[in-house]
């Protein structure tokens, strides 16, 4: 694309690598004098099956036997995907024709490789050195989102609802400086990522309630394992379109054991990660049911997700007498099942309640979901660099808000 140069030097990179461990977005953003953001351009860079095993090895999915070296191969891998990351930067601002110092400052998330909210101790961790980022590319970096939260006694997850209010809400106080501002949407409205893991924001219609996050479950996470596991030879990592699940039936002694879980019994704040549901938590479900079919199991999968997500929404939605907007990003908004059963459910919720629901993707609001979570990451460097209130306790548990984000200087 061409840039426009009176933007120049006045650009803000996002950058964001999931759970799923498929590769890297990038995303291009400014903001004007009322803080309002525009996406300029993208960018993705695909991990390569080695640098992706490495990645998910250290997600560790047995807490008592940590893998050998874990520690030598988190810190190489620290260095590694920051040099990546570096790389894709570089050959991004080549394609968009500018050069570092057009960068106000790169806004990163890193890699998740553990989550533990609920440890004693509790603790997270994302690599991809933001000091090495940093130096590489001579551009200031922001990252290290979660820890300050976290500091506060937070969960310091799920980050992204201070911007989705910034986007979603319908009507906002834009004189505010909190991210916590009053709210006057015209009807409930969610937002919906479906990464490895899945996780909602909700915006109500009225500003008597809080503006609420958390992680739903699993979105993409045991699905893509499943799939790989019994799909070797296939051309894709995961089940494009939900074709494999769609292939099968779900099985409802599964599903009840999979919703028995303790995770879906915790109230909100909460968070978890690949590190919690992994293949052998699968297995061990599994261990307690009839045997399935392998296509049996990812079809029910797929409803485990779906279903998560909709009792999520049920459970927080006012019953007002607007339609409740759900806007799906995500990989996993590109999965047909998947979204069908998400629909499905929300029309037979409609049929049974007062409330009316409407299933949308958030490039209906003009931000290309695949790369939403990149952009948000543009705005939290910016929120950083206006000291802006980037977290919202009501979402996370910390004590008091703050402005999230640590910075590292080239």
């Amino acid at each position: 694309m061409q840039i426009n140069s009176a933007k120049k030097n006045n650009y803000y990179l996002g950058l964001m690598s999931g759970t799923s461990a498929d590769g890297l977005d990038l995303a291009l953003v400014t903001f004007d004098e009322n803080n309002k953001l525009e996406h300029h351009a993208s960018y993705y860079q695909a991990y390569s099956e080695q640098t992706a095993d490495k990645i998910t090895a250290l997600y560790c999915a047995d807490n008592n036997n940590p893998n050998n070296n874990e520690i030598d191969r988190a810190f190489e891998l620290d260095v590694e995907l920051a040099k990546l990351f570096a790389n894709a930067i570089n050959a991004f601002l080549v394609q968009e024709q500018l050069n570092g110092d057009d960068i106000i400052a790169i806004g990163s998330h890193g890699q998740t490789i553990r989550h533990r909210p609920r440890a004693k101790q509790p603790f997270t961790l994302q690599i991809g050195c933001c000091q090495t980022l940093a130096t590489l590319t001579n551009i200031r970096v922001i990252g290290q989102f979660r820890r300050k939260d976290m500091a506060l006694g937070g969960q310091g997850a799920p980050l992204v609802p201070a911007f989705h209010q910034t986007i979603f809400s319908e009507s906002c106080d834009s004189d505010s400086d909190s991210a916590e501002n009053s709210i006057h949407n015209s009807s409930d409205v969610f937002v919906v990522n479906i990464g490895g893991i899945a996780n909602l924001t909700f915006l109500p219609a009225t500003n008597k309630l809080d503006v609420i996050g958390y992680d739903t479950g699993t979105g993409n996470a045991l699905m893509d394992d499943w799939f790989q596991l019994h799909n070797p030879d296939s051309k894709t990592n995961y089940d494009k379109n939900g074709d494999w699940a769609a292939v099968g039936k779900i099985d409802n002694n599964l599903l009840r054991q999979l919703l028995s879980d303790n995770y879906f019994q915790l109230t909100p704040p909460k968070s978890t990660g690949r590190e919690y549901f992994h293949l052998s938590w699968l297995k061990k479900q599994l261990g307690n049911i009839k045997p399935i079919s392998n296509q049996d199991v990812q079809a029910t999968l797929t409803a485990f997700t779906a279903i998560t997500i909709v009792n999520a929404i049920k459970q927080l939605s006012t019953n007002n007498t607007n339609i409740t907007k759900v806007y799906l990003c995500g990989g996993g908004a590109h999965n047909h099942t998947l979204k069908s059963q998400i629909n499905q459910q929300l029309q037979s919720e409609s049929q049974s309640e007062e409330n009316k629901y409407e299933l949308l993707l958030t490039n209906q609001k003009g931000i290309d979901g695949d790369q939403l979570e990149a952009v948000a990451f543009a705005w939290l460097a910016f929120a950083y660099d206006k000291k802006l209130l980037s977290s919202m306790p009501a979402v996370t548990g910390a004590s008091k808000s703050c402005t999230l984000g640590t910075v590292y200087l080239p």
